[in-house]
């Protein structure tokens, strides 16, 4: 079995790759041609907790598993195996996997849910995920400025410097007159006002994976013109921008991107939400990718 370190993933998987694989997957998952299993967690008295997410595609399926500890720190390994035979293929370092794949599906999801011409981003957030969101909206639009807000005035000075962007004093600053806004925090609380954006805008929020934690305030959520999430089944455990604002009948404005992917780009007019999660599907297609650039 090979094994591949976190050296060789990010040198192996360029993100204009990483958003082909979403792609192709994503519209397989609209053909039926691929299974995505949403994310168990297992959580101990310590703090510590074992996360597991599975998908197939293709030739290959394959699982994430990872353990966290919000003093500690988090450690991440992705399985391949051959869909065939069930013969283990690879296994992966996956934390930087993890992280260029999130930010590719959003890559995917500004293609296809904005105007070609969009290029003011606004991020909040400064982390190593705004890093790949950056990377990938800029590997999908001509970007003609960005600037970023976060919590502490030394990180977002540095990702300023490190991405060609201006740091601003006040979240609004960020995002205002933006036409893509991220939000890549490790916030419990909305970190986003409804007042701040306006139409057409596209938000990308991806930072919060937990059914109590949101980063995007209710009314913002109901008042969207559209929303799309990349598994409306995981969405519902998990996506606590969704499942602590909408009710039973307004989950039906909620599409998959699957489906946008399989219909091709359909930019809105009004505010537009992406909520990422992350699949456990999208881990087999990038992993599969290098894999077979390996071999």
């Amino acid at each position: 079995m090979l094994h591949f370190t976190e050296e060789d993933v990010r040198r192996m998987l360029p993100m204009n790759e990483a958003i082909r694989c979403m792609r192709e997957v994503f519209t397989a998952l609209a053909k039926g041609e691929a299974q995505n299993q949403p994310r168990r967690r297992l959580a101990l008295p310590t703090g510590s907790m074992l996360h597991s997410m599975a998908g197939s595609f293709g030739k290959y399926f394959g699982t994430k598993v990872y353990s966290t500890n919000p003093k500690h720190g988090a450690w991440f390994t992705f399985l391949l195996y051959d869909a065939e035979t069930a013969k283990p293929l690879a296994e992966f370092e996956a934390n930087y996997l993890g992280q260029i794949r999130t930010g590719a599906a959003s890559g995917l999801a500004v293609d296809l849910l904005t105007h070609p011409l969009a290029g003011k981003v606004g991020i909040i957030g400064s982390g190593f995920q705004a890093q790949t969101q950056l990377a990938a909206v800029r590997a999908v639009r001509e970007v003609r400025s960005v600037k970023v807000w976060s919590r502490s005035e030394e990180k977002r000075n540095q990702f300023a410097a490190a991405n060609y962007a201006v740091a601003t004093k006040y979240a609004e600053e960020a995002v205002a007159d933006a036409d893509i806004v991220i939000t890549a925090t490790s916030s419990k609380d909305p970190v986003l006002e409804s007042g701040w954006v306006s139409g057409p805008v596209f938000i990308g929020a991806m930072g919060a994976n937990h059914a109590n934690r949101r980063e995007l305030p209710s009314d913002l959520v109901r008042s969207a013109a559209r929303i799309v999430v990349d598994s409306l089944e995981q969405a519902r455990l998990e996506a606590g921008d969704l499942v602590l604002a909408l009710d039973g009948r307004e989950w039906n404005k909620v599409t998959e991107l699957a489906t946008v992917a399989q219909h091709g780009r359909t930019p809105g007019t009004g505010v537009t939400i992406f909520k990422s999660i992350g699949l456990g599907v999208e881990d087999v297609a990038v992993a599969a990718s290098i894999y077979e650039r390996y071999s």
